[in-house]
């Protein structure tokens, strides 16, 4: 019993954290308040297994990190170098978090991280370097290479459309957990996703004449 407590307790300290992450922001929630949750007696208990607030995030998000990775590994290895292709394995794989409470909530929290990925600098979080989410973006940025953008401005724009990917995902995780009724229904709602985050990719350059 002993060896597992250690786990047990970590595991206990995790899920705590999804619920208040998710309920009142990453920066937001107390940890007291998570430890209470968790049902611990040591006031320093996110300390003792994590090290810190950061350290207790990135664990909550490792753990959804590794069931996307699952499902999306699979659709990219299938996925053509297409713009709308790569944008749909992205949104089915997201997508697959809809599909619990705990799901739900790990996408409010990382929406909630979607700056700090790296995609800017094309310098990866460290828990993105390797990745399958990782390898994807490098696939959609191949992509958009021939349209003639400024790098700052295809940096800036590819990292704007993953943050509106999660925004989108995060409020219909949020509409599921309320018990509210989505405008649309979710295969509707995915495909949309896909064909506007497609259309903001490739929308013309800034200043490009529209007329000969």
């Amino acid at each position: 019993m002993a060896r597992r407590s250690g786990p047990e307790t970590r595991e206990k300290l995790i899920r705590a954290a999804e619920e208040l992450f998710a309920a009142q922001g990453v920066h937001g929630a107390q940890l007291r308040d998570v430890v209470a949750l968790a049902g611990q007696g040591n006031p320093s208990a996110v300390q003792y297994h994590f090290g810190s607030r950061t350290g207790l995030l990135d664990a909550v998000m490792a753990g959804r990190q590794r069931r996307t990775e699952q499902v999306l590994g699979p659709l990219l290895d299938a996925a053509p170098d297409e713009l709308h292709a790569l944008v749909g394995a992205l949104v089915t794989a997201e997508a697959s978090e809809l599909r619990t409470d705990r799901g739900r909530r790990c996408l409010r929290i990382s929406a909630q991280l979607s700056h700090e990925s790296g995609v800017r600098t094309r310098t990866p979080h460290p828990t993105l370097a390797g990745t399958a989410y990782w390898r994807l973006i490098e696939r959609i940025e191949a992509c958009l290479a021939g349209d003639g953008l400024p790098e700052p401005l295809l940096l800036e724009r590819l990292d704007l459309a993953l943050t509106v990917v999660g925004a989108a995902m995060a409020d219909r995780a949020r509409q599921y957990l309320d018990g509210s009724e989505p405008l649309t229904d979710e295969a509707l709602f995915l495909a949309d996703l896909v064909g506007t985050t497609t259309a903001l990719l490739r929308a013309a350059r800034p200043g490009a004449s529209e007329h000969p």
